[in-house]
């Protein structure tokens, strides 16, 4: 075998830069973090051909000195950490001393930095063995990489297009930029301004860098218990999209991708998002740097938190407390001139309801089972809405019905088609999926019920009856005591027989067996443990899902308002179980557009 013989110093640093320097865009995060670390207020970053031919760093931080500039660019050499203590609690970006000298051994690098204080700045090739030369530079620090593996072509070869790295540089310097937004940044490619971001706060950044319409489309997070705090943006679940690259969340301001915290946000958003959708965040999550570990990979991508149960734990009821927020009060915009033009002609008395035959093939249920708070406000608003002398008898001004201290989702209007609840509030028109609504109105007092074990039981005076196999009978013998549990008594009539005694009372106006047909089949399929566990809220949504008023069922005014006013006392009332939304609103604003209305 070969002897064994110590690698040389460039070989050594050669191959660390496989870790730390994989394309462009990471040279330059390593430059820019290096760049915050020594107090830079205004970073300038000037790329060539996707940051391959050029890197250019110019900030205005702290400097380096003469003396200092060779031995920034040795391997293991930093002024972050001098101790293990430090490395246990590092709040600096860089700490690992690799990323000059990884850059140096790959590149063509040289440094001109100013110290504080000093007459003049001092210049460094990287070529080894150079000495500091006089420059002129007013304050701050300019690192220039230029020839990304000129001297490894093999390692060149694997670089994308120019177009793909540097799309890659740009989304590091946005990254950057959301952790700092008191630090001005600006961005050049090949000579094009890209973009330029004053000093600002954290939700003037977010909606430079990310966008205004994730901004406008997101809820506020606001979270701490003890030494953990989480603040940012998360989209609501109504207005998500299906990129699974939309989610930004920084540990001490640090860019990660993090299994505990990704596991907890796809948690938090699990029975509230539709489909394929994903959850776009933007979210800052502070911990004393004692309780997590960032040395675990080189490009420092990547922690390890001393309690990760409780992070999880954290970041899932922070972010599902955001969503369950009750339907709030919409902010009051401009409201436009109600006035003659918008009168319409007199209701002399309620349009007729359509024959009972119309939905004769529809499943009918019985009363929505839901009470009514608000019965006297909506009778005083409809009095409102049509009080007047007798000379204005003839006209209907819609002004004197809108309550504008009313309930965010208004009073109801009417009744489209069986499906759809039509209700008034001061900015306009809301519309209700009132399957939807009841559905997660239902599933949310199920999840309540079933927490402090008070499931109430509605008797049926007449057993439902309908025919099973032998196995469904067979599961319903074995697990009647957890049937009982849930709320319903099954119990077999005959040898291919089952009966439903009983039901959950939330669930009274449901379909008894259809109720029983999917508990049945859930049971038999996961088990009574799963479902007492791992699928208890899918079964939950499941029932309620069925229990729900279905649609063509014709509601009264009261049970629209009872139905709307629940939705606002409900949590997560803006998304059913399945994740499409409830309700959405029209101003009078879009409704003017729509008519050209002021054009």
């Amino acid at each position: 075998m070969p002897t064994i013989a110590r690698l040389p110093d460039l070989l050594i640093s050669q191959i660390a830069a496989g870790e730390v320097v994989e394309r462009p865009a990471s040279v330059l995060k390593e430059l820019l973090e290096n760049s915050l670390d020594a107090g830079s207020t205004a970073i300038q970053v000037h790329l060539e051909e996707g940051g391959v031919k050029l890197i250019r760093i110019t900030d205005d931080g702290c400097g380096i000195a003469r003396d200092e500039l060779a031995l920034a660019l040795t391997r293991h050499a930093t002024s972050k950490i001098a101790s293990l203590d430090d490395l246990e609690r590092v709040a600096s970006f860089g700490f690992r001393g690799e990323a000059l000298a990884s850059v140096a051994a790959v590149a063509r690098l040289a440094i001109t930095s100013r110290e504080r204080g000093a007459a003049h700045a001092w210049k460094l090739r990287g070529e080894n063995g150079a000495a500091p030369e006089p420059a002129a530079l007013m304050a701050g620090t300019v690192v220039e990489m230029r020839d990304l593996y000129y001297n490894t072509p093999a390692r060149r070869k694997f670089l994308k297009s120019e177009s793909t790295e540097f799309a890659h540089c740009a989304d590091a310097v946005r990254r950057l930029a959301l952790t700092r937004p008191d630090v001005a940044i600006s961005l050049t490619h090949n000579g094009r301004s890209l973009f330029q971001l004053a000093p600002a706060d954290r939700a003037r950044r977010i909606g430079e860098v990310v966008g205004d319409d994730f901004v406008a489309a997101s809820r506020t997070v606001d979270a701490a218990a003890g030494p953990i705090s989480l603040h940012g943006f998360a989209i609501d679940p109504t207005r998500a999209g299906e990129a699974k690259d939309g989610q930004n969340v920084f540990v001490n301001g640090r860019f990660v991708r993090d299994k505990i915290i990704g596991h907890a946000l796809r948690e938090a958003y699990r029975d509230v998002l539709h489909g394929a959708r994903q959850p776009a965040v933007c979210l800052f999550l502070e911990i004393d740097p004692g309780l997590v570990d960032v040395n675990v990979h080189p490009a420092k991508t990547e922690v390890r938190f001393r309690d990760s149960r409780a992070v999880h734990q954290f970041v899932y009821h922070a972010i599902q407390r955001t969503l369950a927020t009750p339907i709030q009060a919409p902010a009051p915009e401009k409201m436009p001139d109600l006035t003659v033009d918008r009168q319409i002609a007199p209701i002399s008395s309620p349009p007729p309801r359509p024959p009972a035959a119309a939905f004769s093939a529809a499943p009918r249920q019985a009363s929505l089972g839901v009470e009514e708070p608000a019965v006297a406000s909506y009778l005083a608003f409809a009095r409102a809405a049509h009080a007047g002398s007798a000379a204005e008898a003839p006209q209907f001004r819609p002004e004197i019905a809108v309550d504008r201290d009313g309930p965010p989702l208004g009073y109801a209007l009417a009744q489209l088609h069986g499906i759809y609840i039509l209700a008034q509030n001061a900015r306009g028109l809301i519309v209700v999926d009132m399957h939807a609504a009841h559905e997660r109105i239902l599933y949310e007092k199920l999840k309540n019920a079933f927490d402090s074990r008070q499931v109430a039981t509605q008797n049926l005076l007449i057993p439902a009856v309908f025919s099973a196999d032998p196995l469904d009978v067979a599961a319903v013998e074995e697990h009647a005591e957890a049937l009982a549990e849930l709320g319903f008594q099954i119990a077999p009539l005959g040898p291919g027989q089952l009966g439903v005694r009983a039901v959950p009372a939330l669930l009274q106006s449901g379909d008894p067996v259809a109720l029983a047909r999917s508990l049945i089949a859930d049971l038999r399929e996961h088990g009574i443990s799963q479902l007492a566990t791992a699928r208890r809220n899918e079964l939950l949504a499941t029932m309620a899902c069925h229990g729900a008023v279905r649609a063509r069922r014709q509601l009264a005014l009261p049970e629209m308002n009872a139905l709307l006013r629940q939705m606002e006392e409900t949590e997560r009332a803006g998304q059913c179980n399945h994740g499409r939304p409830t309700w959405s609103e029209l101003s009078l604003n879009e409704l003017d557009k729509l008519f050209l209305r002021g054009q």
